[in-house]
């Protein structure tokens, strides 16, 4: 076997040469030897963060900006190809700085008195302890450390209500066996943390998680023993800013994943979307794309199923007047209608991953003129986008977004005119 050039990164970060040979961790140009190891090329730079190659939440540190935009956009670009889209444009992408999420799931786990808090290793079940990442904000990087030692009393305090009910191991001296899923969001008070699996029972730990709140300046802190979360500590009431709206943030809410990539978004819908005097916006959550198009000219329906954003995006519309109806609605199990879509100029949508094939259907069914559509998930984009297209839509616009910097994972934004 003759050493090949590394030719293209495929969709799950791996290089890949033309005979179809694949090498985890190569950039393009890099040339695959004969023996399986790599000889870097020009587009191959030095990984920023120690824990890559065992962290499992990056998969691309390795390739330089050139690189990492050219596969950003390919995604994209394979995605609609792949439906026969025919795309008359697609924008250069956009990457998302260094330092900049938001927002972090990670998970806590702790034995012999040890407490671990980071991502899991590739195609592992094993915690990589985060001494580092250049990907988060580094106000959520600063919490981890502190967090460590409060997430150890708290174990401790568990260990011990089992062991008094002899479900622990008399003598162990450390939190045993305990876990716990970490939620980190930067709000406009600051770090919004959420602990799920564990709870705190009595006076003196209720006094530790006060006190750590405070001393870190958090936003909230909220704890959930099984049962939903409790707010334990939030001086004022938690806001994101949306379009210049102050939207109340319930706890674990979802919101786009880097500030920058948000405005992007935004700006593509105003400029697709801001002649238009009726818009649906669907899984319209918190109303990210809502309060950026509403105003005196234009009347937005908000749809969505969360009660708990859907019912924020109420409030923070209903405070400012302005022409937005909230609609709680389950857009899976009862999507709009033709004739309900009928009524509007166009239509926004940004659902899940999984994309939303029935909600679709009912929009090629409609004389709706124009949609855009956002989509964190290219592949499934691509299958309810064929809807459209075969319902007599014209794939106009495409617009690549890299919020999640070093990872596969790829937004996109795109505009359908019938």
């Amino acid at each position: 076997m003759s050493s090949e050039p590394i030719i293209r990164i495929a969709a799950k970060g791996d290089g890949i040469t033309a005979s179809g040979r694949f090498a985890w961790g190569a950039a393009p140009g890099d040339l695959l030897l004969a023996d399986g190891t790599l000889q870097h090329g020009p587009h191959h730079v030095t990984p920023p963060c120690r824990h890559f190659g065992q962290c499992g939440g990056c998969q691309l540190q390795q390739l330089d900006e050139e690189s990492l935009a050219d596969f950003v956009a390919a995604r994209v670009a394979n995605a609609s190809s792949s439906q026969e889209l025919g795309a008359e444009h697609i924008a250069p992408p956009h990457l998302s700085p260094p330092g900049s999420r938001r927002r972090a799931s990670l998970r806590a786990e702790s034995s012999q008195g040890r407490v671990v808090i980071g991502y899991r290793e590739a195609k592992s079940h094993r915690l990589v302890e985060l001494a580092e990442c250049p990907v988060l904000c580094p106000e959520l990087v600063a919490v981890l450390t502190p967090l460590r030692k409060l997430l150890i009393r708290l174990g401790q305090a568990q260990a011990a209500s089992k062991k008094g009910k002899g479900k622990a191991k008399p003598g162990k001296s450390g939190p045993g066996k305990m876990a716990a899923d970490i939620e980190l969001t930067l709000v406009d008070q600051g770090v919004d943390l959420g602990i799920k699996g564990l709870s705190a029972e009595g006076l003196t730990l209720t006094e530790a998680l006060l006190d750590f709140a405070r001393d870190h300046a958090l936003a909230r802190l909220t704890l959930d023993g099984g049962y939903g979360p409790d707010v334990v500590w939030e001086p004022e009431p938690v806001t994101v800013t949306l379009s210049g709206i102050a939207v109340s943030f319930p706890p674990g809410s979802f919101l786009q994943a880097t500030a920058d990539g948000e405005a992007v978004l935004v700006a593509a819908v105003q400029e697709w979307l801001g002649d238009c005097t009726t818009v649906a916006d669907l899984f319209s959550g918190l109303g990210t794309f809502t309060f950026a198009l509403a105003g005196p000219e234009t009347k937005v329906l908000a749809a969505e199923a969360a009660r708990d954003a859907h019912l924020a995006c109420k409030a923070a519309a209903d405070s400012r007047v302005l022409q937005v109806h909230s609609l709680h609605r389950d857009l899976f199990r009862g999507p709009l209608l033709a004739d309900e879509l009928d009524k509007f100029a166009a239509v926004l949508l940004d659902p899940p991953r999984a994309g939303a094939r029935e909600q679709v259907e009912r929009i090629a069914e409609s004389s709706v003129g124009r949609v855009v559509f956002i989509s964190c998930n290219p592949a499934s984009w691509a299958k309810d986008a064929r809807t459209l297209v075969d319902a007599g839509f014209v794939l106009k616009e495409l617009r690549p977004v890299g919020q999640f910097r070093w990872s596969t994972h790829v937004e996109l934004a795109s505009l359908f005119v019938r």
